[in-house]
């Protein structure tokens, strides 16, 4: 009896103890214009979807419950924020070149067709984020359009800096191979690098 009395009181200086190694648990500032919402915005229905059931891990507006502030399981739920967030985060997610937001999207109508989010640890606790059909199709069906539009506007992105580069080239070549006399004549140097007489 005085050896589980002298446990229990060591597991609970224990437990008391660990309350004090405390992770991080903040939710950065968040600018609307750098959001999912405001690159790529969400239809209604895949709004909802995404706030329920997605938000909480993968953007700046994390819920904090109770539980997230007893250890050890704070550890556990401030751990697994902040690796969903450094995958995705929906709150910067303008930060994203458009070919990294475009497989993003994919991927998040991969992830939800497959049935690998949400996660099972989160659905344990949060039976209200588990994904009907109607879910899937409604973040799929998002996906897909946010997907190719995001595609265009890379591929535009890429051909600008071409045109750019090209543009640039073009200038850097005139000044390395000749300049021009004052009555607009192309001035050519001989082979030495010497003007010609």
């Amino acid at each position: 009896m005085k050896l589980l009395k002298g446990a229990g009181i060591v597991l609970a200086v224990a437990f008391a103890g660990i309350q004090f190694v405390r992770p991080d648990r903040s939710n950065p500032p968040e600018d609307p214009a750098a959001t999912l919402g405001a690159v790529a915005p969400m239809s209604p229905a895949a709004r909802e979807v995404f706030d329920r059931s997605c938000a909480d891990c993968h953007s700046s507006r994390t819920r904090w419950p109770w539980y997230s502030h007893v250890a050890p399981v704070s550890w556990f739920v401030a751990e697994h924020v902040r690796h969903a967030r450094s995958h995705l985060n929906v709150s910067e997610f303008a930060r994203y070149e458009p070919d990294d937001a475009a497989h993003h999207v994919k991927e998040m109508c991969e992830m939800a067709e497959e049935g690998r989010m949400p996660l099972p640890s989160y659905l344990w606790i949060h039976r209200g984020a588990r994904l009907g059909q109607a879910d899937v199709r409604a973040l799929c069906d998002w996906s897909e359009g946010a997907r190719r539009a995001l595609q265009r506007d890379g591929s535009r992105s890429d051909g600008q800096a071409g045109e750019t580069g090209g543009k640039e080239a073009s200038a850097a070549g005139e000044g390395q191979h000749g300049h021009r006399h004052d009555d607009g004549e192309p001035h050519r140097e001989s082979g030495d690098g010497t003007p010609p007489r």
